[in-house]
């Protein structure tokens, strides 16, 4: 996705401001102009008054624009056309050289206001444009990353209704566990959604407070965990790990996005390491896995909204991984992401925090 252009923007919205600004820049110049006036010429004035004109025009409206080119033209008049200190123009040169700087002021300043113009409508259709792009990706996720889990559900639910048995069977179980996967795979992407409204929304704020990463970890795991399956996880946590003052929703949720990230784009069996350390006052978070890694041309669109590996069909909606960059920047951390030498790719989670070993004291 693009980046939006750059585009002019108002210095000030406030129209009295912008008059008075465009009258005191004018007479600056203009007074500028008149101490060198002994080394330069009237017409150098000229020049920067047109200058000053053009440049107004690109962060002021029309009307401060066009009370600034008239300004200036009387100004330069006034005090610099010989004879001085009068409005009338002592030669028929001076006089078609003054009618000619009051018209390309005007339509200097006049030119430059539409450029403006033209630019801020490229600027809005081209957000416009990217707003229906990713509206268009999310409906496109959407439709089958919600329609897949609740007809799961609708279809198990109607079976066991019509069962007469009065116990569940191996099918009824078997049932039931797709009814928990499809539920959890539900709330899961309607989770993401609003992570990525509060995000965008930038209302999100770190609650910070003492935190076991051991507990964290287990808590997130446990949340992962679907009956039935089984996992090939390891978790390394570092002896002597402090607690840490986080905040535990923001890192639980980054944890989580990782680990089904790599649950869900890695081949069913493959290890799944995650550790936990500290290092220079910073709570070092990693999962890594052994599958196929990214391709080194995207690791850098790996964070972006809505963004899949196009040769991936695991679905989901593209969000998880902008959420984790979203939530550990809002704790003042970092995200780095790696492939592996030996295969598979590593994101590495970095999170400024203070730590206290009251809980290895506790232990002893």
């Amino acid at each position: 996705m693009t980046g939006k252009p750059i585009g002019f923007t108002y210095l000030t919205k406030s129209r009295s401001t912008q008059y008075a600004v465009s009258i005191l820049t004018v007479l600056i110049v203009a007074g500028l102009g008149y101490l060198l006036s002994g080394v330069t010429d009237y017409r150098v004035t000229a020049l920067l008054l047109l200058v000053s004109v053009s440049l107004l025009a690109m962060v002021m409206r029309i009307g401060p624009v066009l009370v600034a080119s008239l300004l200036s033209a009387l100004v330069w008049d006034f005090f610099f056309i010989p004879p001085k200190f009068t409005f009338h123009v002592g030669t028929a040169e001076d006089a078609l050289l003054l009618l000619m700087y009051f018209v390309i002021s005007l339509l200097n300043g006049v030119l430059t206001l539409r450029i403006r113009q033209i630019d801020n409508q490229h600027r809005e259709k081209q957000e416009k444009e990217n707003t229906i792009k990713l509206y268009n990706t999310l409906l496109n996720s959407l439709s089958h990353e919600l329609r897949t889990p609740i007809a799961t559900i609708i279809a198990a639910t109607d079976y066991l209704q019509s069962k007469n048995n009065s116990g569940p069977d191996v099918n009824s179980k078997d049932l039931l566990n797709e009814i928990s996967t499809a539920s959890l795979r539900l709330n899961q992407q309607v989770e993401n959604l609003l992570n990525m409204s509060r995000l965008e929304s930038g209302f999100i704020r770190a609650k910070k407070d003492w935190c076991d990463m051991r507990e964290l970890i287990h808590a997130t795991l446990n949340k992962v965990k679907q009956p039935g399956v089984t996992y090939n996880i390891k978790v390394d946590i570092a002896d002597d790990l402090p607690l840490f003052k986080l905040d535990y929703g923001l890192t639980e949720q980054v944890l989580h996005n990782l680990i089904v990230n790599a649950l869900a784009y890695t081949p069913k069996g493959t290890l799944i390491t995650i550790a936990a350390y500290c290092e220079y006052n910073s709570c070092m978070l990693s999962v890594t896995d052994r599958g196929n890694g990214f391709p080194e041309t995207e690791l850098e669109n790996v964070f972006d909204k809505f963004y899949r590996l196009d040769n991936k069909s695991t679905g989901g909606t593209g969000l998880g991984l902008s959420i984790v960059k979203g939530f550990t920047e809002a704790q003042g951390g970092t995200v780095l992401l790696q492939n592996m030498q030996e295969g598979g790719a590593r994101f590495l989670i970095e999170l400024p925090a203070e730590t206290s070993y009251i809980n290895a004291l506790k232990n002893e």
